[in-house]
């Protein structure tokens, strides 16, 4: 064999490992695609619900529409169905968003307020995004921690509500964006590990944490602004 060339078979990939870059690489691409379109039709649905002046549903009737349809992506998670849900969840969710925008849109600055919010939550994704991406750390070791962490502050958000204490609302909001940007990090290193293989699943996991960052974000700066 001739000796200049190393031999392609030493520094071949196994044929397992070749699979397993090529579905994961598959995962990548069909999870931010479909979370793209997800984004732009939650974004109209928004949009339409802030035109319209549409009521809220009220916190009732969002988490049973929330909790039901993720009950429903969950259990067709292997049918195309699933990804008509994606759809139906997003745009619910994007109709619940309407009035909260029409709210800030109301206030002296409030358009200044939902920009920044979503230019933060753009920075904040793409970044944590990069990063995962690039060093490819694994952060599977804070899925215990972010599970415990967000079924408290949930508890915390509904206590608020019910109870209606603005400061524990904002304490509840700053919890949610080191929360979700932790998620963000989580979920991008499972899909690049390996971990999670359901692109429809993974779409969820970041649309949702996209979602609770800017809402939570726009929370904050609301805040802050009123108090200037």
């Amino acid at each position: 064999m001739n000796q200049n060339h190393p031999d392609v078979r030493a520094i071949a990939l196994p044929h397992g490992a070749v699979e397993s870059v090529l579905s994961t690489n598959k995962v990548i691409r069909n999870t931010y695609l479909l979370l793209s379109l997800t984004l732009v039709f939650a974004a109209c649905a928004t949009g339409v619900s802030a035109a319209l002046k549409l009521p809220h549903p009220g916190i009732l009737l969002t988490l049973v529409g929330y909790f039901g349809l993720l009950f429903g992506i969950h259990k067709l998670q292997d049918s195309g169905w699933s990804v008509a849900l994606v759809f139906v969840l997003t745009g619910f969710m994007g109709y619940t968003l309407g009035p909260i925008i029409s709210r800030y849109l109301g206030l002296p600055n409030g358009g200044e307020i939902v920009m920044q919010a979503m230019g933060a939550t753009a920075a904040i994704f793409v970044g944590l995004s990069a990063y995962a991406l690039t060093t490819r750390k694994d952060f599977s070791f804070m899925g215990g921690f972010l599970m415990i962490g967000i079924l408290v502050a949930f508890l915390a958000s509904l206590a608020a509500i019910f109870f209606a204490i603005p400061a524990l609302a904002l304490t509840v909001s700053a919890a949610f964006v080191l929360l979700m940007s932790g998620l963000i990090l989580y979920e991008t290193s499972n899909i690049i590990r390996g971990g999670e293989t359901n692109y429809v699943l993974a779409t969820v996991a970041l649309f949702v944490s996209i979602f609770n960052l800017f809402t939570s974000l726009l929370q904050l700066l609301g805040f802050a602004n009123s108090s200037d």
